[in-house]
């Protein structure tokens, strides 16, 4: 299992009363990786250091 870089107990705030599998936060901070690394990747291309909102 890598870092997480999600929380587990936020999840469950937002879940909206569902129960969530002991495995989801492991594939939801995945997806945030690879979203991160796009919006890094994109950041770049335009010659900057920031992440902004629209590098999503």
């Amino acid at each position: 299992m890598a870092e997480l870089v999600v929380v587990r107990s936020k999840i469950k705030e937002h879940a909206e009363g569902m129960n969530v599998s002991g495995d989801f936060a492991d594939a939801l901070s995945a997806k945030a990786v690879e979203m991160i690394k796009a919006a890094a990747r994109r950041a770049k291309e335009n010659g900057r250091k920031t992440l902004k909102p629209h590098d999503l």
